[in-house]
């Protein structure tokens, strides 16, 4: 029997994730083929989330729950479910609800027939508008820096394949971007329509500056054209100002009694200055990350985990009890 890792990314759902579980409970019981057990990972959530996982693990033993010692954001929780993932196909979906677990059968079918990876597809996204925003700019950069196809649409609601998941692990730096390692494995990627609902709970936990983080993260993690674009600005910049030179030069000597524009210099001088020092610090930005990254900076860092020692046969066993259990009652 194949078997199905649910990886669940888990900050400020003391109220929706329970919820999500049961989702996913009843969701795998009509798929009896299927074996599965569910990783939820704790990103410090201030609030009684870690409760709620902790609860559920102590409920239904096919349970992992992960909690960090700080906030290290959704793509390290999601590297931690990851690593603690031994299903054949691992899914991925958010806390609050509105990625429909009872729709986790549309992915697996895609998977089944031949994809390494499948994301869900909105037809009518619920987010704010601002989140949406976001999300048009972090769909630009993903094709114009990764290479993503145009007509691929990427979410946080995927699924893939267990040699990609194997793959995207191996990546240690302590910058994760998942939709870039995943797209550096395989580009057999396929979508399918699911519905996004309404959030019932709260708000977005992506603030403008973790939006701003997390593009910076995505175009300097896997891709060098950024420092590509600044060389091209750069030769531009130059090839300006050599052209503003010789046209000043012949203005002064056909019109000799203008004086020389000091506006115009000054303009030049600002101009100039602000292209060099943003240049100067997307280069900034390249060699700050490799060094944090030769200092070993981890990804994220484990204060405890839970069911963590049952081991792939044990979940596999307790799960089957446990759905035996359901069948009696």
């Amino acid at each position: 029997m194949k078997k199905i890792s649910y990886v669940i990314p888990c900050y400020r759902s003391e109220q929706t994730l329970e919820k999500v579980v049961e989702e996913i409970i009843h969701t795998m019981e009509e798929m009896p083929e299927y074996l599965y057990d569910i990783v939820l990972v704790n990103d410090s959530s201030p609030d009684g989330t870690i409760q709620v996982i902790r609860g559920l693990c102590e409920k239904y033993p096919f349970i992992q729950g992960i909690d960090f010692a700080r906030n290290f954001g959704q793509h390290a929780a999601l590297m931690a479910g990851l690593r603690h993932s031994d299903g054949d196909i691992v899914i991925c979906l958010d806390d609050d609800g509105q990625t429909p677990a009872n729709e986790a059968g549309k992915l697996i079918a895609k998977i089944e027939e031949g994809y390494d990876a499948v994301y869900a597809e909105y037809e009518h996204k619920m987010h704010s508008t601002f989140r949406n925003l976001g999300s048009k700019a972090n769909e630009l950069m993903l094709r114009v820096l990764l290479g993503k196809p145009k007509e691929l649409y990427i979410s946080s609601y995927f699924a893939v394949r267990r040699f990609v998941v194997e793959d995207m692990i191996r990546y240690e730096n302590s910058y994760p971007y998942v939709i870039g390692l995943v797209l550096r494995t395989t580009r057999n990627i396929a979508n399918v329509k699911v519905t996004h609902r309404e959030r019932e709970v709260g708000s977005s936990g992506y603030t403008f500056k973790k939006l701003v983080a997390l593009w910076i993260n995505g175009f300097t993690a896997f891709s060098v054209q950024p420092l590509r674009v600044a060389t091209c600005i750069g030769a531009g910049c130059a090839g300006i100002g050599f052209i503003y030179g010789i046209y000043t030069i012949i203005k002064r000597i056909v019109l000799p009694d203008i004086p020389a524009g000091f506006s115009a210099l000054m303009s030049a001088v600002v101009f100039f200055g602000g292209m060099i020092m943003v240049l100067l610090g997307i280069l900034g930005e390249y060699i700050g990350r490799i060094y944090i990254s030769l200092n070993s900076a981890p990804q994220y860092v484990i204060r405890e985990r839970f069911n963590a020692d049952n081991g792939q046969f044990q979940q596999r066993e307790a799960q089957q009890s446990f759905k035996e259990q359901i069948g009696k009652g």
